[in-house]
């Protein structure tokens, strides 16, 4: 079983959802199976089909949540030496060298990446690119959009 890791932010948000998940909603789609059952003809009936459906995607993410910390190898860079090296779970503070636009990125792990957050994936190409640099190197990335070229400006371990 392959270690992922993931920082303590996104297996407490993990933590959270799956608490959500068995605690409010696995309760509130087993009364909506009952009282779909209440409604007669089972073969007929849309709202239990769709209850059902419901209930084997929530025990399906419940699962997979389950599996994504039995793997979770959680890495606190807060309690790591910061020496400007790119890591795991590090924020990154760059400058698009192109268009002078200034950037930063947390690197995280599969479940956490969320790039409207500036939450990136360790394994993309940007995350890939970044990870083992080191603060004020200049870095080129191949992106799906292109060669990108950075300045790494600060990185912070927070």
């Amino acid at each position: 079983m392959e270690k992922e890791p993931i920082t303590l932010n996104g297996l407490n948000k993990l933590k959270e959802e799956l608490v959500f998940l068995k605690e409010k909603k696995r309760p509130e789609i087993v009364a909506a199976i009952a009282e779909a059952r209440s409604h007669g003809d089972l073969k007929e009936n849309a709202e239990y089909h769709a209850a059902k459906e419901e209930q084997s995607h929530n025990e399906g993410r419940i699962t997979e949540i389950n599996d994504i910390i039995a793997r979770a190898n959680v890495i606190d860079v807060t309690k790591l030496n910061n020496e400007g090296k790119v890591i795991f779970g590090s924020t990154v503070y760059l400058e698009d060298l192109d268009t002078s636009e200034k950037i930063n990125y947390k690197i995280v792990g599969r479940d956490e990446a969320d790039l409207k957050q500036k939450l990136i994936f360790f394994q993309s190409p940007i995350g890939k690119g970044l990870i083992g640099k080191n603060k004020s190197d200049l870095v080129e990335i191949n992106t799906p959009s292109g060669v990108k070229n950075f300045e790494i400006k600060d990185v912070k371990y927070i």
